[in-house]
Formats: structure tokens, sequence, C-alpha cells
């Protein structure tokens, strides 16, 4: 029997929200990444790690995927340690690395004080879109601690999750922006900060249409 087209649709949609997550980091080794893993990133037990308790973090570094991906849930663990008041790191994804140059262009789901939660548009646009409010940020961050964004990229909207916690919904009405890019993991200069990042996983979504 032949479906009619909105319950195709919706099938569709059920299918890949009851989809396996895939791996993006197997937790030994950098397979399906690039940056700078001679100096700048790690593996410490199981997660991918940056930046230093001892010395401040010179710039911004990135690691990426060597895959590209348009529309999916990303789910991330991380935990950020150091000075509290400038330490800062954050997941990007639909983005790209800018050639000859050290920094990733696209959306960031930010951490660091006065920024958890948030989506920053990091060397294209250069500011926040848009972030939650502090006071649910307050008794939402595990400081010191392991915490979890869920990204979720359907098109033009993009909802950030904190913990659980929706901190982003946010529609692109530009429709020059990338929808489509690669995922990486930031360290950000200027602090006495390490970042660690672990169960790295995705759930590729069948492309919205636009609208």
């Amino acid at each position: 029997m032949k479906l009619p087209a909105a319950a195709l649709v919706f099938a569709l949609a059920v299918t890949a929200s009851a989809a396996e997550p895939k791996a993006l980091f197997d937790g030994k080794t950098f397979a399906g990444w690039e940056g700078d893993t001679d100096k700048t990133w790690s593996i410490e037990d199981g997660a991918i790690v940056a930046g230093s308790l001892d010395a401040t973090v010179p710039r911004n570094e990135f690691l990426s995927t060597k895959a590209t991906y348009g529309d999916f849930e990303l789910k991330v663990t991380f935990k950020l340690v150091g000075d509290k008041a400038k330490a800062n790191a954050g997941v990007q994804f639909r983005a790209k690395r800018i050639p000859k140059h050290h920094e990733v262009s696209g959306y960031q789901a930010d951490v660091g004080q006065g920024y958890w939660g948030a989506l920053y548009d990091e060397s294209r646009r250069n500011k926040v879109l848009a972030q939650p409010d502090p006071k649910v940020i307050a008794d939402l961050v595990k400081h010191d601690d392991w915490n979890e964004y869920t990204i979720r990229a359907e098109g033009p909207r993009v909802r950030l999750y904190l913990n659980g916690k929706l901190t982003v919904d946010y529609t692109e009405a530009d429709d020059a922006i990338a929808r489509t890019g690669v995922v990486a993991l930031q360290i950000h200069g200027g602090a006495k900060s390490k970042v660690y990042y672990k169960d790295i996983r995705i759930v590729e979504l069948p492309a919205a249409k636009k609208e």
C-alpha cells in the first residue's frame, strides 16, 4: 500500500529520531579529525583535551571533523576547568576552516562565563546571536564538572540544549549563511584553562525544506 505524502514524511521523521547515534570520536585516536594534534590537542582517559592550568593558552585553536554535516542532532559531553572568569571554549557546527589560519568560522555552542548556553557566530559576524536568561544558567551549569550540549540544526532553525534544558531557539534569517559544514571543538586563548570533550555523537536528519 502506498502511503500518503504526509504519512511518509512523518514515517521518515520517526525513523530519523529513532536512529542510532554515530560516534564521531572513538575515545582512542584522532581518526576523522584534523587540527594541531602535535602541540594543542591530546587524548586523555577517553577524552579530547586542550589547554593548560600552568600557562595561558596563547590563541584560539580548533580540532575539526574531516566530514561535513547539514541537518543533525549532535551531543557532546564536556568539562571546562581553570580561570572561571576568562576560561572559554565551545562546539562549532556548520563551520569551515579559514584557509592558512588557525580560526574556524561558523556557529558555536558557547562555553564559559557570560556565554554558557549561548549561540555565537565565530569569525563571521563575531557576535552572540541568541542567549538564555542568566538566571537560568546560574542553576544549570556544573562548574569544573561534566556538562552536555545537545545541538539540533534543521534548515534555518538551530536549538541548543545545555544539560537537557533548552537555552536557544534561533532561526537564521540570512539565506546566505551555510547550512552545512564541519563540527569543531574549541579551546579559547587568553586564560589558564583546560577543556575536555567526550561522548561526541551525531544523528543525521533528513534535510529540511527551504521555506
